[in-house]
């Protein structure tokens, strides 16, 4: 669903992205991993089409990231840190959000899922300004955006940072969900255990380059490691050998 070749991206004096080539497979859940500083963020941002790379090509179904932005209204972002008007409710922002869909050059008819609302058990605080809201509750209410009009590529950037483990386990549910109806997810996480849980996929990002990409089976087999966690350590010490 997504190929990326040739990727380079630099801010000043510091090298980001550096030659990234991937293919994510459509109807995978693809985890990006690495530690801070790897470029997780700024990869997805450049699918996202919010930085613009400094060489190279990303192609969503076959469309050229960079010359269309029509793309977007088939993915889901879910942020690590939403960053929504604070004096909005979470009804309101869901529905400036379709307004928002509704109005995209050929727009067809919306239709909204809100079933993440009644399983995050947020329709008590739909009426309340988002300021007043917990952080865990605002990260419920970025799930819901994310999710709300079925995208066929979900990107979710920490999606169970600051929830309490009923909604974390309600939201790892759905992304499998998600996978086993044939949409695409690409997911960062620094909780290794939770990404086995939902991965078939993973592409290890060190220091700006793809130290590998495939099947987390695959990768377990290759370092003869027992989780990921190990095997990503494994890769940061061969890297650094």
């Amino acid at each position: 669903m997504i190929t990326i070749s040739g990727l380079e991206k630099r801010y000043g004096a510091q090298h980001v992205l550096r030659g990234v080539d991937l293919d994510v497979r459509r109807g995978s859940v693809t985890a990006v991993v690495g530690p801070n500083g790897a470029g997780k963020t700024t990869l997805i941002k450049s699918i996202l089409g919010l930085v613009r790379p400094d060489a190279g090509v990303i192609r969503v179904d076959d469309v050229l990231v960079g010359d269309d932005c029509a793309y977007r209204a088939r993915i889901g972002y879910m942020p690590q840190i939403a960053r929504y008007p604070h004096n909005l409710t979470a009804r309101e922002l869901l529905a400036m959000l379709t307004d928002l869909r509704q109005a995209a050059p050929g727009a067809g008819p919306i239709r909204r899922d809100e079933t993440l609302v009644e399983l995050l058990a947020l329709a008590e605080q739909l009426d309340k300004p988002l300021r007043t809201l917990s952080g865990g509750t605002r990260q419920k209410v970025n799930a819901v955006a994310a999710f709300l009009f079925t995208p066929e590529l979900l990107i979710l950037d920490e999606p169970t940072a600051g929830l309490d483990p009923a909604a974390s386990a309600v939201l790892k549910d759905r992304i499998l969900a998600e996978r086993d109806a044939g949409r695409t997810v690409i997911v960062t996480s620094h909780f290794m255990s939770e990404l086995e849980e939902l991965a078939t996929d993973v592409v290890v990002l060190l220091e700006g380059t793809v130290r590998y990409v495939g099947s987390l089976d695959e990768l377990l087999r290759r370092t003869r490691k027992t989780n990921l966690g190990r095997a990503i350590s494994y890769l940061m010490t061969e890297a650094a050998a």
